[in-house]
């Protein structure tokens, strides 16, 4: 997605960095609309936290260009970015009061007394930390310690906030807990967040947009809709998508008009085939396989194995040489048993076909 200038908060164009020998952002390039909650994904080490910390000031590219707010900040200093960052490690003063810890930066900033309270209170009862302002970090939760991290951040009333993996160290319940809250402050607050995360679920399920990361440069970027449904090679679809995408090895029939996967075959769907590609892979969803049972006509197979999870139950299916992750309704999960064999199908048109020496989608 492109905005006009005026709608940009964030642009990196081209951005390199080098630790040494290491290439930590290489030619990395997306824009970040005004207002927008906007997720850097992608696992360990593909240059997630040195993005967020070029955007801070805290790192300066050998190369390219970061506009913030149309202004150019590629090798100015940190002050006037008005951009705060909150840390993994949330980065608290332990020997400050939670108060003391809001009022830090403020006092930094050189923020009257007056106004200093008045933002503490406000951002306490924000955040549900008012009975908390006399007590030290160590006495928090690991939730109250990062709703302080948080509060610290937005208290300066920032343009532009840079989450770096800020809820990895809390445990599943809080994650969950966390990530409504931060969805509710970016309503509430109206302003610009990039959130960087390895995990997938709060990349899907926060992101207004999402920018897939390897090795140091964009991927794709798009909607979680987008990503999920019109992935730009396999490397997104593997990362898009849970339980992920059955992938397998396939080749053009040879009547031109048919794929051949390791348990038969299946019409091509409407692809726009390269000349002379015969060496496919194919990708389905585990959502887009249908269990039919005994009933005739589908492909044979056999239960492997069950996950059930509530509401639903995820069935490894082993047909020919290949084994295939299935989502199936609870109920309709009942039935099943390890060994039990069953027929499944699927609709062709929802099939990826991927090339496989580019791993390029073929649309």
């Amino acid at each position: 997605m492109t905005a006009g200038s005026a709608d940009v908060a964030v642009r990196l164009e081209s951005v390199t960095k080098r630790f040494g020998n290491v290439v930590a952002l290489d030619r990395m390039s997306f824009e970040v609309e005004r207002g927008r909650l906007f997720v850097v994904f992608g696992p360990s080490s593909v240059g997630k936290t040195t993005a967020l910390r070029t955007i801070a000031g805290l790192e300066r590219p050998q190369e390219g260009r970061l506009e913030i707010n149309g202004r150019d900040f590629t090798r100015a200093p940190i002050a006037g970015r008005n951009v705060s960052m909150v840390f993994q490690s949330f980065a608290l003063y332990p020997h400050l009061t939670v108060r003391e810890n809001f009022a830090y930066p403020l006092k930094e900033a050189g923020v009257s007394t007056a106004e200093i309270a008045q933002r503490i209170g406000e951002i306490a009862e924000i955040l549900k930390l008012g009975h908390r302002l006399e007590n030290k970090p160590e006495t928090l939760s690991g939730g109250e310690q990062q709703r302080v991290a948080l509060g610290r951040s937005l208290i300066r009333r920032p343009d532009i906030l840079l989450l770096d993996e800020p809820l990895t160290n809390l445990d599943a319940k809080l994650r969950d807990d966390m990530r409504t809250e931060i969805k509710r402050l970016h309503r509430q607050f109206g302003i610009t967040i990039i959130y960087a995360t390895p995990d997938e679920l709060e990349a899907l399920s926060m992101g207004e947009e999402i920018a897939v990361i390897r090795e140091g440069h964009v991927v794709q970027t798009g909607t979680p809709d987008e990503l999920y449904l019109t992935p730009k090679d396999l490397y997104v679809a593997q990362k898009i998508g849970s339980p992920t995408m059955n992938v397998m090895g396939a080749s053009l029939g040879s009547d031109g008009r048919s794929i051949e996967v390791p348990f038969g075959s299946f019409a091509l769907p409407d692809i726009n085939l390269p000349p002379g590609a015969r060496d496919l892979k194919v990708g389905i969803r585990p959502a887009d396989i249908r269990i039919n049972g005994g009933a005739p006509g589908g492909i044979s197979g056999r239960v492997h194995m069950l996950e059930p999870l509530g509401d639903i139950t995820i069935v490894d299916i082993d047909a020919a040489d290949q084994r295939l992750k299935v989502v199936v309704r609870e109920a309709d999960a009942l039935a099943l048993q390890p060994g039990a064999e069953l027929s499944f199908d699927f609709d062709p048109a929802r099939v990826h076909v991927f090339d496989a020496q580019s791993e390029q989608h073929i649309t």
